[in-house]
């Protein structure tokens, strides 16, 4: 197809660049680098909601890039659409929305430690509270087919807003919550509130950094999301050791307070293009339906059909519900074990894997930029997104499995006293963070044009997978025992590893099969 027949053709220009094909043009047709910065021009809108620019021309989208034409390290071009910001304010930027991320995912955990009274306090039993657990995860679920579009349609900022205010509106209704009801009705609320940071937060993080920056960005983000599930449970614990339950929902409510003026104030709109200000000048019945094809969730369920998003999305499937059954149990597993009686004595184990996903912090994210650096110097500067994979294949194939099965078997056959499940932890922690960046960074970079629904969808299915975990770990260990468990655990984490280095290998001749598919449809 010749630069003029894409001019003539721009939706199947629009669908190549969405399945992150490399646009195919010979030298002699490539514009020159003005035109490339100076003509960005809009398309007829296509019926599913899809952006509307030209692809060989994005300066919004730079993966699968033809190649590194600066003399700075990576530099690819449309880069310059990532210096909006000063490296002061992307900083500020990246530390509100970590905190902003840390929210959700320690109230999932929070009231673990607090479990024995708050069933004592609704007349209720421990597999109901679970359940309520479980449920808190598939609501953080079915938040990201909300949230997911919603974010790319009406950009970053008023999205998260809403959220932080709901967010922290539903934490005082839970800590004044007079039943079981009312207790299970705005703990849901409030994990779909605060899925919100988690989804359009980490895609702010592909708006504002190049590919080769993202996954030190990222890890930062992902230091509140991973931090708030270790941390909270021993935050728990000492709460309710010396007050009543219901404080862990006052201090939710206001930590909400701050992150809600953080976003107010010092997060900045970050899209480069809204859908929404396609809609202006419309009428109303065509409004209505083209916005309904920009938020409807299908939009991101239908992402499934390239293998690796789905493959993707259960690698980090496996970590999380391998996370959340780690830390779920432990109060039932590790104080019957060392003879511990207070909930502060087992929250103290919840520091191992906290501090391990702090340490990793500093490490994983920039691992994941150095391995991408590392391949595009081996392909002679060209970058593809599935070279970041590559950065976390040890860590989740050889290193989390070695600690689920060291850590599960040692409580079983009681050997290694507490040093040993606490050294396990902690170490499992780090490696997550040496996965995690990864995962979540490829989610950006392999279709930057819908970055918000593909990563909505990754996190659809981990935290089905969380919920999973959650509800099934106590009845599953009380029937085989912790160290079965844990093997068969560290068995679905080995397996996630395999697909993800398939994925690896052949992500980009998989979505070059799908987009020629959906050609020929």
């Amino acid at each position: 197809m010749t630069y003029k027949q894409e001019e003539q053709h721009p939706t199947k220009a629009v669908e190549e660049e969405e399945e992150g094909i490399t646009p195919r043009a010979s030298p002699k047709l490539q514009p020159s680098r003005s035109r490339r910065s100076s003509r960005y021009h809009r398309s007829p809108s296509l019926e599913d909601g899809s952006p509307d620019l030209f692809p060989t021309l994005s300066r919004v989208s730079t993966h699968d890039g033809p190649g590194i034409s600066d003399q700075r390290p990576g530099y690819e071009p449309g880069d310059e659409i990532y210096h909006k910001f000063s490296h002061l304010r992307k900083v500020t930027i990246v530390t509100v929305l970590s905190f902003c991320s840390f929210l959700a995912p320690i109230s999932s955990t929070s009231i673990l430690a607090a479990s024995p009274e708050v069933v004592k306090t609704f007349h209720t039993t421990g597999a109901i509270f679970g359940i309520s657990n479980a449920l808190y995860m598939v609501f953080m679920g079915l938040s990201a087919l909300v949230y997911g579009p919603l974010g790319s349609t009406y950009g970053r900022k008023w999205p998260m807003t809403v959220a932080a205010i709901t967010f922290t509106a539903f934490s005082i209704g839970t800590a004044l919550a007079p039943n079981l009801a009312s207790f299970f009705v705005f703990r849901l609320l409030t994990a779909f509130q605060g899925t919100c940071f988690l989804i359009v937060g980490g895609t702010v993080i592909g708006d504002i950094y190049r590919p080769i920056e993202r996954g030190t960005a990222y890890g930062w983000f992902l230091s509140g999301t991973l931090i708030g599930p270790a941390l909270g449970p021993f935050i728990g614990g000492i709460i309710v050791t010396y007050a009543s339950w219901r404080d862990i929902f006052w201090l939710q409510t206001v930590l909400a307070g701050i992150s809600t003026l953080g976003v107010i104030f010092l997060v900045p709109e970050t899209i480069h293009r809204k859908r929404s200000d396609e809609l202006s000048g419309l009428p109303r019945k065509q409004k209505v339906k083209k916005l309904w094809s920009w938020i409807n969730p299908w939009r991101v369920i239908k992402l499934f059909r390239y293998p690796n998003v789905l493959v993707v999305g259960i690698a980090a499937s496996s970590l999380v519900s391998n996370m959340y059954s780690l830390l779920t149990p432990i109060r039932y597993v590790l104080n019957p074990r060392f003879g511990l009686d207070s909930p502060l004595e087992g929250g103290l184990f919840y520091i191992a894997p906290g501090g391990g996903y702090l340490v990793g912090t500093f490490f994983g994210g920039r691992w994941a930029d150095h391995i991408v650096k590392r391949y595009i110097r081996k392909r002679g500067g060209h970058r593809i997104p599935e070279d970041r994979l590559n950065s976390c294949i040890i860590a989740m194939g050889v290193v989390i499995p070695g600690c689920m099965i060291t850590y599960g078997w040692s409580i079983e056959k009681r050997f290694g006293g507490i040093p040993l499940p606490v050294v396990c932890m902690f170490v499992q922690g780090v490696a997550q963070l040496f996965c995690f960046p990864s995962l979540n960074t490829y989610c950006l970079d392999v279709m930057q044009s819908q970055s918000s629904e593909v990563m909505a969808g990754n996190y659809v299915i981990r935290y089905v997978f969380a919920a999973a975990g959650t509800a099934a770990c106590l009845p599953v260990i009380e029937s085989i025992g912790v160290g079965w468990f844990s093997t068969i655990s560290a068995a679905f984490v080995a397996s996630a590893a395999a697909a993800t280095w398939m994925t690896a290998k052949y992500g980009a001749e998989w979505r070059e099969r799908v987009a020629r598919h959906a050609d020929d449809d």
